[in-house]
């Protein structure tokens, strides 16, 4: 049975991600900080799943969980890097706080993720799938946190990419646009509106999570290297490569580029 080990497993993408590779017969380990979400999604799998409650900055517990997981044999055929928050705002808004928080989570975590998982997918020849963002292909306005993570775990993806290729383990990335998860309901730092409430005000789709998952289930059985996510990240994928002078004023329009 093949195994896959999901972090921020406890709600939104990697709750519909684990439910689908379970539905597909592999063995799911989420990890989480969340315990509450960690019990709630492993109730929803057929075959239920391993459990591990962890903070991804935290390497020697994530760790001890990556190797309980793998057992005796050794082995992960996926890691999925899904662990990450939100913070929203123009930058002078953001606290210290926030930000070393959500660099933290977001790219840190990721960082261990990779480097704790390695082994075990060196033994499986597996793939390495880390969470990005649409915010990853082009920094938007009040988000210039949270973009600058997204961007450093789309420049480490491609990075291991070409590190690991010869040890037979594939690396790939989502790049998600607005998903209908938690994440959309932090604060905008500055104001009183969330991340939801802006994304709506601002005529912008919500993609169902459920295309998240299927589109994780594309990029570990296919070639891709980077796989846009919902019809924002689409479009600014087209933008940046195509039109990046009328991207950069339209994003200077909304108060980012001068």
């Amino acid at each position: 049975m093949q195994r896959i080990f999901i972090t921020g497993g406890g709600s939104g993408i990697g709750a519909a991600t684990a439910k689908l590779f379970a539905a597909r017969g592999w063995q799911v380990g989420l990890g989480d900080v969340n315990e509450a979400g960690l019990a709630a999604t492993a109730a929803a799998l057929p075959q239920g799943a391993r459990t591990y409650g962890i903070d991804v900055r935290d390497r020697e517990p994530f760790a001890a969980a990556l190797a309980d997981f793998a057992g005796d044999d050794g082995r992960i055929d996926v890691m999925m890097n899904n662990a990450g928050i939100a913070v929203g705002g123009p930058l002078v808004a953001n606290s210290w706080q926030e930000i070393d928080r959500v660099v933290g989570i977001n790219l840190m975590g990721v960082v261990n993720g990779a480097k704790l998982a390695y082994p075990f997918l060196k033994a499986a020849q597996g793939c390495l799938l880390n969470v990005s963002s649409a915010a990853g292909i082009y920094g938007g306005p009040g988000i210039g946190i949270y973009a600058a993570t997204k961007f450093a775990v789309r420049g480490l993806t491609e990075s291991l990419d070409g590190e690991w290729a010869g040890e037979g383990i594939r690396v790939r990335a989502l790049m998600p646009s607005f998903i209908d998860t938690p994440l959309l309901e932090a604060g905008i730092a500055g104001t009183n509106y969330s991340v939801r409430q802006t994304v709506t005000a601002g005529g912008l789709e919500i993609t169902p999570v459920a295309q998240v998952a299927e589109a994780a289930w594309a990029a570990v059985h296919g070639t891709r290297l980077h796989t846009p996510v919902g019809k924002t990240a689409k479009r600014l994928a087209f933008a940046a490569r195509w039109m990046p002078g009328a991207l950069r004023r339209q994003m200077g329009r909304r108060g980012l580029a001068r």
